[in-house]
Order: structure tokens, then C-alpha cells, then sequence
């Protein structure tokens, strides 16, 4: 086989990048390790900076997301039992859509099925070569069968225990990584949403995060010990420590159920420098992870997948390779923003173990000051919104 773009994963990284490209004529072929079913399992994200919006709707992929999603224009803060909010709108001009990616993904993978595209699910050994020569290639397995396809260059879109990064040498990557002592333990349910807006709390007890994902399906979160295991905590008790977070003004007006989904993710900061090696080009989970607290690691897939699909679409136009080479430095300018926003949002709005009763003051005196000062929100909106690509 033979394609222009290789794409290593079927996520909404992959996808997307796959719908952008053969929307102007570049080819592509599509390698998933996971059957679709899979992928379309994976309960992710559901907060879509306005950026990601506009360019879905660029993809032809947004009639669905205009539809059934929820525009915000804001979010509220908790803090000492009392609430405010942030308003997007009057701070920077902007909303947030509340869309899942379970829901991106479906779309997407409609729209690459309506246009033909190929997509190879169940894809096994994965490997990438010759990516520092003129003529690369991928091979995998597929029922114990060896498969080979030839191409112009390799997205690697395969997330953080992919193939792609590893395939960098390592003596030419530089990686930096923060983990937190921490985890989110985090519930779906058919309930409806606590509030119009997503409700962030700090609490002495630990962070709490009340969102949605539609009307009837809402999606909470508390802080808990890594050393703590889905199985420690029964709903009841999900719910009694959910309600003790969060102001009693709303906490009065949960809707409880029956989970139909529970886990926990541990939170971590994670950078690899450069995000292009050869004729591989890194997008999303492959290159950086960040704490989902500032709701930036779907998002900065999707800034990623901008930045090449545009560079690409001018290579293949007129010859010019200036794009490419300068994608790892354009797409990690704007990671590296990211990363101190989620950073800030996590320090700001969880309890550490080894904080002394200064540094906790000092978190709620920063709370306290982004409640009173327009700057301060200003700031907040503009990068919880999305920064411009």
C-alpha cells in the first residue's frame, strides 16, 4: 500500500487530521491498534475551546455539535462555602461548547466512512521506519499477517503508550514531566447536570469538579490519594463526599444515581521537545499530557492537528516546506502556554499534602483575588476559552 500521510492512531487526533487532509485531496491511511468499538467506548473530555469548535465545523463535522451541544459562557468557582462565576463572554468575548469526545469521535468517524477514507482497525505490532531518510514506512500485523505502506510522512497520533514518541531517539528528545500526588475519581451518571455551567470547587477536604455531557448525563469528579482504588468507594459514598465539597447552596439540589461509569485517572504534566523528527510529526497525547483541570488535553490535540494539516496542505500546493519545519516550534509555543494554565488551575484549586497552612492561604487569597478583579478573570477566560492558534 501506498498513501501520502500516515496516520498512527484513530483517535480524534488521528481523525480529525485524516478529515482535514483528504477534504483538499491529500491521502491518507489511518492505523488503530483498538477495534472502533473500542475507541468509541473511551469516555474523554467534553469541553471544546472555541477554536476547536471553528475548526470542526472547517472539517464539515459540526452539524451534530451545533445541534446537541451546550454553548457556555462562563463557569463558577468555590471556595470558603460560597460561589462566583466567571463570565467568558464579558471577560474576553468568547464561550466553550460542552460536547463529549466520545460524540467528536462518532462524528468523525461518519464523515471519514461518508468520504471513503481508509481506517485500519485492529492494527498489531506497529512500527515506523527509515524516518530520517527520503523514504518511510510503516509496518503492522493484522491477524498474524505482516502488512507494509509506503508514504510521503507519519502523524504519530497514538497517545502517550504509543509507538510514534518512542520512535524519536532518545538521544534526541528532551522530556519534561510534573505528576501530581493525586488522582480524579470520576463518576458518569443518568442524572441531570447540577448547574448550567461547570462548578469548580476548592474545599479542605480536596477539589470537586460538577460537569455535564448532555441534559441527562452528567460527569462529577473528586480529589483522592493515588493510593486509593475504584473499588474503596461504593456510589453512596461518591455522592456524600461530592456533596461535602461543594457549596450547600447546590450541593442541596444534587440529583444522585446509579454510576454507569467509575474511575481514576492520576493527574500529570508531560512535555517531549521536538514534536517533529525526520518525517514523523507528533499530535496531542504522543508529545504532551496535562492535568485535565484547565480542560486543554483534547483541545491541544486539536491545535496540533491544525498547525500540521496546514503546514501539509502547503507543502502539497506549492513545495513549501517552511510550514513543516517550523511545526514543533509553532505547536509547543502554544503546548507550553497550555501547560501553565492547567498547571496554575491545578495548584489553584487542589489541597497538597505537603502544603503548610501559608501556602493554603495563599491559595485562597488567590481564589479570593480572581473573585474581585476583572483582570484577573480576563486572564482566566482567555486561556480557559483557548488561546488564537
Amino acid at each position: 500500500m501506498r498513501t501520502q500521510i500516515a496516520i498512527v492512531g484513530g483517535g480524534p487526533a488521528g481523525l480529525l487530521l485524516s478529515q482535514l487532509l483528504n477534504r483538499v485531496g491529500i491521502s491518507t491511511v489511518v492505523l488503530e491498534r483498538k477495534s472502533r468499538d473500542y475507541v468509541l467506548s473511551r469516555i474523554r473530555a467534553g469541553v471544546l475551546e472555541w477554536g476547536t469548535v471553528e475548526l470542526l465545523r472547517t472539517a464539515g463535522v459540526g452539524e451534530r455539535m451545533d445541534h446537541e451541544g451546550m454553548p457556555h459562557d462562563g463557569c463558577y468557582l468555590a471556595h470558603d462555602g460560597r460561589m462566583f462565576r466567571v463570565d467568558f463572554r464579558d471577560a474576553c468575548g468568547r464561550q466553550v461548547m460542552v460536547y463529549g469526545q466520545t460524540e467528536m469521535t462518532r462524528d468523525l468517524y461518519a464523515a471519514q466512512d461518508a468520504m471513503g477514507a481508509t481506517i485500519i482497525h485492529d492494527a498489531e505490532e506497529v512500527a515506523l521506519h527509515e524516518l530520517d531518510g527520503e523514504a518511510p514506512f510503516v509496518t503492522w500485523t493484522h491477524d498474524g499477517k505482516p502488512f507494509r505502506l509506503d508514504c510521503d510522512f507519519v502523524a504519530g497520533c497514538d497517545g502517550f503508550h504509543g509507538v510514534s514518541r518512542p520512535s524519536i531517539p532518545k538521544e534526541v528528545r528532551r522530556e519534561f514531566e510534573k505528576v501530581y500526588p493525586f488522582g480524579w475519581l470520576g463518576v458518569l451518571s443518568h442524572t441531570p447536570p447540577l448547574a448550567d455551567e461547570l462548578i469548580y470547587a476548592s474545599h479542605e477536604r480536596g477539589f470537586a469538579l460538577a460537569s455535564m455531557r448532555n441534559p441527562n448525563l452528567s460527569r462529577y469528579y473528586i480529589q483522592v490519594p493515588l493510593t486509593d482504588h475504584v473499588e474503596d468507594w461504593s456510589d453512596d459514598a461518591f455522592w456524600q463526599e461530592l456533596k461535602r465539597r461543594l457549596p450547600e447552596e447546590v450541593a442541596e439540589r444534587l440529583v444522585t444515581g446509579p454510576s454507569i461509569e467509575k474511575s481514576i485517572a492520576p493527574l500529570r504534566s508531560f512535555v517531549s521537545e521536538p514534536m517533529r523528527w525526520g518525517k514523523l510529526f507528533l499530535c496531542g497525547d504522543a508529545a504532551h499530557i496535562v492535568p485535565p483541570t484547565g480542560a486543554k488535553g483534547l483541545n491541544l490535540a486539536v491545535s496540533d492537528v491544525h498547525y500540521l494539516a496546514e503546514a501539509l496542505k502547503l507543502f502539497y500546493s506549492s513545495g513549501d516546506g517552511s510550514a513543516l519545519d517550523g511545526y514543533s516550534e509553532q505547536a509547543l509555543s502554544r503546548v507550553w502556554k497550555a501547560m501553565r494554565f492547567s498547571w496554575w488551575m491545578t495548584t489553584l484549586m487542589h489541597r497538597f499534602t505537603e502544603h503548610n497552612a501559608y501556602e493554603r492561604r495563599m491559595q485562597d487569597t488567590e481564589l479570593a483575588f480572581l473573585e474581585c478583579s476583572a483582570a484577573a478573570q480576563a486572564v482566566m477566560a482567555e486561556n480557559y476559552t483557548g488561546l488564537p492558534y
